[in-house]
């Protein structure tokens, strides 16, 4: 894997550089949450939990000890139980299906589209988020089988600023976030418009 900078900060990226399902927790937390503090929540679960993260700890750890781990403070995420609870699940379908081994969903599969599917197959990942996470395995940790660019959708573009996949350093994250606000922007502009035109 190589040195990841998606948390900004020297000891979580470490975390999520040395540590697939780490990665791969951090982008499950990637939701109604900081993008960098989402990625920044795996070094802090590791210190909570005593030490580096695995599928099959997770999965076997009492639940709401999980839950209280969390919470904190700080907390892991907006919403420490239901992201405690996702995740545990998350770590038993890898212990199920992949031998406890996040990495599995990409080193066994052969083609982007296969990645894919893998990642859509794991609680919390709809096509969107098993997309970013598509894009950032092949730009940033060498992950780029057959088809990855097409499977990874308008987030495998060269040169995008679009998701946590392209963030490098705090400059791309401030661009990856003006994205994603003007985004927001224009959703809520023309869900303004359909209301305004709707008969009444």
């Amino acid at each position: 894997m190589p040195d990841l900078t998606l948390a900004q900060d020297t000891e979580a990226d470490a975390v999520l550089s040395a540590n697939p399902l780490a990665l791969l927790i951090g982008m499950l937390l990637d939701q109604q949450f900081p993008m960098e503090r989402a990625f920044a929540s795996p070094a802090l679960l590791t210190e909570r939990l005593g030490g580096p993260l695995t599928a099959a700890g997770i999965a076997e750890y009492d639940t709401e000890a999980l839950v209280a781990a969390f919470t904190g403070p700080p907390a892991l995420h907006r919403y420490p139980r239901s992201m405690a609870e996702r995740v545990q699940a998350l770590c038993r379908l890898l212990v199920e299906d992949w031998g406890g081994e996040a990495e599995r969903l990409w080193t066994d599969a052969g083609s982007g589209r296969e990645v894919l599917a893998n990642l859509q197959s794991l609680p919390g990942f709809g096509k969107q988020k098993a997309q970013i996470f598509t894009a950032l395995l092949g730009k940033q940790c060498g992950v780029t089988p057959e088809g990855w660019r097409e499977a990874a959708g308008s987030y495998g573009d060269e040169g995008s600023r679009r998701s946590i996949a392209d963030v490098v350093d705090p400059v791309t994250l401030g661009e990856v976030r003006d994205f994603k606000q003007a985004q927001k922007k224009a959703a809520k502009a023309a869900k303004a418009e359909a209301s305004s035109s709707a008969p009444s």
